[in-house]
């Protein structure tokens, strides 16, 4: 409270500027919520009374050994989540989504059953209304493949124990049926929808499941089995029954599809499709990089390319590199014309400068990003890897530089009998970002991206061997100055990023065919001097010679 009147105070003054720089607010009760033990015990609690009131809920044949089989299949899902998915199971948001999400599909299954039961639902139709591949798309959308497989396996398990003994006696046996028919379509539903990157796969995604659906109803005689009656062959019935169960498959998809927008605004998970469309050129700040930083535009849309085929040759998330290598120089929209890429020829702004506040307005241009990227609304982890993309790197010109001042002044100090207490002493903290160091994958292949991008620049000759040598020692120092030491990047990665970046630059830099000068051939030049002259006549004047190629 104080500081703020302070503030006011030397607003008033002239000592302080009235601009505020957003910040992000780290609230230790969200921490708390993220991350807490007792948090994850009431989402397990709760899972368990949720599951366990399906349980007991209407006519059900030993329900308290259907609820004691479901809770050791729960722990055995709780061992398998902590082995295999570290990292869902130590975020709370995560795992509220993944339970969460199966319960509302063993919610929708009981739903089903129930209402088959009541006579609601034709009988012929209680086991194709059943959504399947609910919780599986879901999951393996948001969180990935594995966490799919994972749902279309425990969701199945669960599912069984809700059929047996209930409305299914019309089917003999319907509780393996289940089983088996819960566990393709929940894996095909997974495969289908590996990267989803347009709304249309989930569509198509829930026809496959629909057709699964059908075909596994007509193998196991779900759908025949009014011959089987001796009833006949009832072809209305059978064209109803095949309509339910490919119907299901795709309204499914369309619920998924609606709820996927809302599930990732809730629970800060961003799809394929969401990077996709963050990724839109046409955004504001990538609009202003054209026209007021066209250097740094376009050498972010290089490190897009480098960085998105980095990231597909080591099984990282490409899509997001690609979008979040767009925005990682954003900052340099406040001062442009002090980083090189955008500097015009003849004259360079940091000639006038000491060689700290040049480093200071190189290394601001990260916070000005932060900044930007927060007024904007942008992606938490496009926020990120601004801010980790340069981790505590040192800016090493302008430190050698200001070493060689001090040398100078040194040498010169002697002479004019000054103290070497007197000369300022050049820190190296100073000169080096404010960090951290990348904590991803997708953090680290942009950091490397965006320096072997800018350092190919210097490149005069840039043969394949001068590439090679370039990302080799690039990657090497970024590893002794231990950039590299908090993003779980392994040396056998970096390996298949260093060819990555070597094979996509060495396709920009190729170097073209000298295509000959128009004036090497005197008799080229008459031959077409009589029909050139008549074109000259009616070209404007300064008007651009035409190129060859």
């Amino acid at each position: 409270m104080f500081g703020f009147f302070e503030r006011k105070r030397l607003i008033k003054k002239g000592l302080a500027s009235p601009k505020l720089r957003r910040r992000r607010t780290n609230s230790e009760v969200l921490n708390s919520l993220e991350t807490g033990l007792l948090t994850k015990a009431l989402i397990f609690v709760a899972f368990c009374t949720g599951l366990g009131s399906m349980i007991f809920y209407g006519p059900q044949p030993q329900p308290t050994e259907k609820f004691l089989i479901a809770m050791l299949i729960f722990l055995t899902a709780l061992a398998q989540l902590w082995v295999n998915h570290p990292n869902s199971f130590a975020s709370n948001s995560r795992t509220v989504l993944m339970f969460g999400t199966m319960l509302a599909h063993l919610a929708l299954t009981k739903f089903a059953l129930v209402l088959t039961r009541n006579g609601t639902i034709p009988w012929q139709f209680g086991a194709l209304v059943v959504p399947y591949a609910f919780a599986p798309l879901v999951l393996s959308v948001l969180l990935g493949k594995n966490q799919g497989l994972y749902a279309a396996t425990f969701v199945s398990l669960w599912g069984w124990l809700l059929v047996i003994g209930g409305n299914a006696s019309v089917y003999r046996g319907f509780d393996a049926i289940y089983l088996v028919m819960s566990l393709i379509c929940g894996f095909i539903a997974v495969f289908i929808t590996f990267q989803v990157r347009r709304r249309s796969r989930l569509i198509r995604a829930g026809i496959f499941v629909g057709l699964a659906t059908w075909v596994l109803a007509i193998a196991f005689g779900l759908i025949t089995v009014p011959w089987e009656l001796g009833l006949g062959i009832d072809w209305q019935t059978i064209g109803y029954q095949s309509l339910a169960a490919i119907g299901t498959g795709i309204f499914t998809a369309m619920i998924v599809g609606g709820a996927l927008p809302i599930l990732e605004h809730a629970f800060r998970v961003t799809t394929e499709i969401s990077w996709l469309e963050t990724a839109d050129l046409n955004h504001p700040l990538l609009r202003r990089l054209t026209i007021e930083a066209p250097g740094t535009y376009h050498h972010s849309l290089v490190v897009a390319n480098l960085a998105e085929a980095a990231a597909e040759a080591i099984g990282a998330n490409a899509t997001m590199c690609r979008a979040c290598a767009y925005f990682h120089d954003i900052g340099k929209l406040v001062k442009p014309e002090y980083f090189t890429e955008n500097m015009r020829a003849g004259r360079n702004p940091h000639d006038d400068l000491a060689p700290t506040m040049s480093a200071l307005i190189i290394i601001a241009h990260v916070k000005e990003g932060i900044d930007l990227a927060l007024k904007h609304k942008l992606n938490q982890r496009i926020i990120d890897i601004i801010q980790e993309h340069h981790g505590t790197s040192l800016v090493s010109y302008f430190f050698k530089r200001a070493l060689q001042q001090q040398d100078d002044a040194r040498a010169g100090g002697k002479i004019m009998n000054i103290r070497e207490e007197d000369i300022p002493e050049v820190r190296e903290e100073s000169f080096r970002y404010g960090g951290p160091k990348p904590q991803t994958r997708e953090s680290g292949i942009i950091s490397l991206a965006d320096a072997v991008e800018s350092a190919s620049r210097s490149l005069e000759k840039p043969t394949p061997v001068r590439i090679e040598q370039l990302i080799n020692d690039i990657i090497e120092n970024r590893i002794l100055d231990r950039q590299l030491d908090e993003c779980p990047i392994s040396l056998k990665e970096l390996r298949v990023i260093a060819e990555s970046f070597a094979f996509t630059l060495q396709n920009m830099l190729h170097s073209r065919v000298a295509y000959p000068s128009t004036s090497s051939s005197a008799s080229t030049a008459a031959a077409t001097r009589g029909a050139g002259a008549a074109e000259a006549a009616r070209a404007p004047e300064n008007a651009p010679p035409v190129s060859a190629a």
